[in-house]
């Protein structure tokens, strides 16, 4: 271009022609409705829960960066199982995150525990943490934004009919990020969350303490997931089960070692057919080798937790941050649906 001369709008597209002779009148300026926009719209969806490729829907585990790693989260119409360390009680924290996530969105919470009381669990289940850094977040980002489109407009001074495509593209991308906030909350583990939250007549509590059969626990699941049964058009809402410690010793049925493969085959099949999640911790040092492995494949997640060992100076010397970690997350297996590939997992 030569100083001083203002380069001449591009020329339009020719219109192209219908059935009929009908103009379409669209332009090569024109944008096209978005994919996720429309995909979303045709399948409603609730609070929590998040439309993911092949026809699959999510639900956040309560911790953001696992649900990073997992790609979307935990498949609804899944069961999660997580091998707990005997040296440490760091798999209550995946469990408390589960379950404070599905309180905080108002889902349906099933919890069982060996443990008489197991509603005082729920004491313990940690807050989100509190909205003002979110909301100077936003303001920071919006002002960023102006201040991009500043920049924007100064260095497009030519091109001035382009102007008004990216101010659709800054709303799409600030409904992304609301839409990422609302489905996984960052939590505070020292703060409890609030009481009249726990007191909704959605949670439902259980005890499998001193219970000689696994059959009152397989009515009430089967009860509480007859409620969310998947229906063709209607709303996606998504039931949480969560189960503390199936097989520990505390259990009256413990050591009834073929009753828990029949529960854990029927619970599995159940959730199967449901708009649900079930995540299940057990200590499998109290299993045989056998029956490990027929729990292991019977996953469709399947997570473990290690703990880290105190003043491990090789650790030290490799893991930055090593002060401030507590335990390892290992993935042995990612559920996965209407698909042959295997699920990629994310580990960057």
């Amino acid at each position: 271009l030569s100083p001083g001369r203002v380069a001449a709008p591009p020329p339009m597209a020719a219109a192209a022609t219908g059935t009929g002779g009908q103009t379409l009148g669209r332009s090569s300026f024109s944008r096209a409705a978005s994919s996720k926009t429309a995909s979303s719209s045709s399948s409603p969806t609730a609070s929590g829960v998040k439309l993911g490729p092949n026809g699959a829907a999510f639900v956040s585990s309560g911790i953001p960066d696992l649900d990073r790693i997992l790609d979307g989260g935990f498949l609804l119409g899944s069961v999660v199982m997580v091998m707990e360390d005997s040296d440490a009680p760091h798999h209550l924290l995946l469990l408390r995150a589960f379950m404070a996530q599905g309180v905080v969105h108002k889902q349906p919470l099933l919890f069982a525990a060996p443990m008489k009381e197991p509603r005082s669990f729920l004491g313990a289940l940690p807050a989100p943490v509190a909205s003002s850094k979110e909301d100077a977040r936003q303001r920071a980002m919006g002002g960023g934004a102006a201040g991009d489109g500043r920049a924007s407009d100064e260095g497009l001074r030519i091109a001035w009919q382009y102007r008004k495509y990216f101010g659709d593209e800054r709303n799409s991308n600030a409904e992304h990020r609301d839409n990422k906030q609302e489905f996984s909350h960052d939590f505070d583990l020292r703060k409890p969350l609030e009481r009249h939250l726990l007191n909704a007549q959605h949670i439902e509590c259980l005890s499998t303490q001193d219970v000689d059969t696994l059959h009152d626990l397989q009515n009430r699941s089967s009860a509480f997931l007859s409620k969310h049964q998947r229906k063709e058009g209607g709303n996606l809402s998504a039931g949480r089960i969560a189960i503390q410690s199936l097989c520990a010793p505390q259990c009256g049925y413990f050591g009834k070692d073929w009753d828990m493969v029949s529960f854990l085959r029927s619970l599995k099949a159940m959730v199967r057919s449901s708009n649900a999640v079930a995540i299940i911790t057990f200590p499998y040092t109290v299993l045989s080798d056998s029956f490990c492995k027929r729990w292991q494949h019977l996953a469709d997640t399947l997570l473990s937790i290690k703990a880290i060992p105190d003043e491990d100076k090789d650790l030290a010397k490799l893991l930055t941050g090593y002060q401030d970690m507590v335990g390892f997350l290992h993935v042995h297996k990612v559920a996965q649906t209407n698909s042959q590939v295997p699920t990629q997992v994310n580990m960057t």
